[in-house]
């Protein structure tokens, strides 16, 4: 490749020449969260983790973010005003090991604790449930993790499917109602099911 090209390559994305660097990062975060996820398995002889998954956002859907939000389309508002650069998704078994996993990543060296949501304690309208985490790391690359139990991913991802209101335009109030019940229904077996494995632990 010559000099030239890899300029132009650098100027093509919105992250500049960070964007094999976030690579790196989003790698280091997934191998810091295996390692909770070991010593979590080593304590209680379940694996807490169902699926891990990690993304850099596109440099289309980060471009869109930052036109939604107003931003200039550079580097600057992609890595420092926009914090999801760096995406991961942990899908767990069990609700509780949702919080465990959260308190442990914060304690671990170079991760700082920026923001959280918890929708799964304060549910949206819609029925959505999961856990928001931003951190950063190093003290400047920042990441989205995501907490979900396979229920409340399951939900999301048909939910997500669906995509009813862009081509429907009958009564999508009732279909709301509908998406609501089932996600409270799924809201209602991982409670039960969190202490159905309390009760077995108790054992």
């Amino acid at each position: 490749m010559k000099e030239s090209d890899y300029y132009n390559n650098i100027e093509d994305t919105i992250y500049g020449s960070s964007k094999e660097t976030l690579e790196l990062i989003m790698h280091e975060l997934l191998d810091l969260i295996t390692s909770i996820r070991a010593e979590m398995t080593e304590e209680t002889g379940m694996d807490p983790v169902e699926h891990l998954l990690g993304r850099v956002k596109s440099d289309e859907s980060m471009r869109e973010k930052c036109r939604r939000k107003g931003l200039p389309e550079t580097p600057q508002s992609a890595l420092y005003e926009i914090h999801d650069a760096i995406g991961i998704r942990i899908v767990c078994a069990f609700i509780d090991d949702i919080y465990t996993i959260r308190n442990r990543l914060l304690a671990l060296p170079g991760v700082e604790f920026v923001e959280e949501k918890d929708y799964i304690r304060h549910v949206k309208p819609n029925g959505y449930r999961s856990f928001h985490l931003i951190i950063r790391y190093r003290s400047q690359w920042f990441a989205e993790i995501q907490l979900r139990t396979i229920s409340m991913d399951t939900w999301a991802a048909l939910e997500h499917h669906l995509k009813y209101k862009h081509h429907f335009k009958g009564n999508t109030a009732l279909i709301e109602r509908e998406l609501k019940r089932c996600a409270d229904e799924l809201a209602s077996t991982d409670e039960s099911m969190q202490t159905l494995r309390d009760m077995i632990r108790d054992l």
